[in-house]
């Protein structure tokens, strides 16, 4: 089952939103991001959070189209795109794409970026559309579809990441080790249409700059 997760942060790739909302299986709101779907007409099979971002229109509008709500207290221990994403587990998800997750509050941003090493998503294919940028986290091995002369950066979510072995990219590594606090992953670029990375321990991000 794919699902797309739409929330409410400022970042709105809407040039893509779409499309992936039409090829999905299931779609979910995490609260503000109910604006963002009734601005574009659409309404989830599922609203869920603790609501204080959402408006009257929307909830009229969601309850019309018979969407289910689920409504959280507002002092919890996740935020809003946690309890999406636990959603989204308990549905039998195979592929998760979030958008407008990212941008304005740095804290909301970077607690985003951290809830991609989740286990419970370790066998779900999770990926955050972020205007031109595509990113997702690799666990063992991943396939990069682009355009060459995109930019592609490898960067570790954990201290080390080793055994890091990349095909179509300008600059390959080779059972090569990237660290946390080194910038040596940023802007290698794709050579052909499809490039490879695989690695042997670690979390690494892949964040793919797309041509518009």
């Amino acid at each position: 089952m794919r699902i797309v997760i739409v929330a409410n942060a400022p970042v709105i790739p809407d040039r893509r939103l779409g499309a992936c909302i039409d090829d999905a299986d299931y779609l979910i709101a995490a609260d503000g991001g109910g604006l963002v779907l009734t601005a574009l007409g659409r309404a989830p099979q599922l609203l869920i959070g603790d609501l204080d971002s959402i408006d009257e229109a929307s909830l009229l509008f969601f309850a019309a189209a018979e969407s289910e709500i689920q409504r959280f207290p507002r002092e919890k221990d996740e935020t809003d795109l946690e309890l999406a994403l636990q959603a989204a587990v308990s549905l039998g998800a195979h592929a998760i794409d979030l958008f407008c997750v990212l941008g304005g509050r740095w804290d909301h941003t970077l607690a985003t970026i951290a809830m991609l090493s989740m286990p419970m998503l370790a066998n779900i294919h999770v990926r955050i559309y972020a205007e031109q940028q595509r990113i997702e986290l690799i666990r063992t091995a991943a396939v990069i579809h682009g355009t060459v002369g995109e930019v592609v950066s490898l960067l570790p979510l954990t201290p080390t990441v080793n055994g890091i072995t990349t095909t179509g990219l300008a600059y390959p590594l080779f059972d090569a080790t990237l660290y946390m606090e080194h910038s040596r992953g940023v802007s290698n670029v794709l050579t052909d249409a499809e490039a490879h990375v695989t690695i042997t321990d670690g979390l690494l991000l892949v964040i793919h700059t797309e041509s518009l």
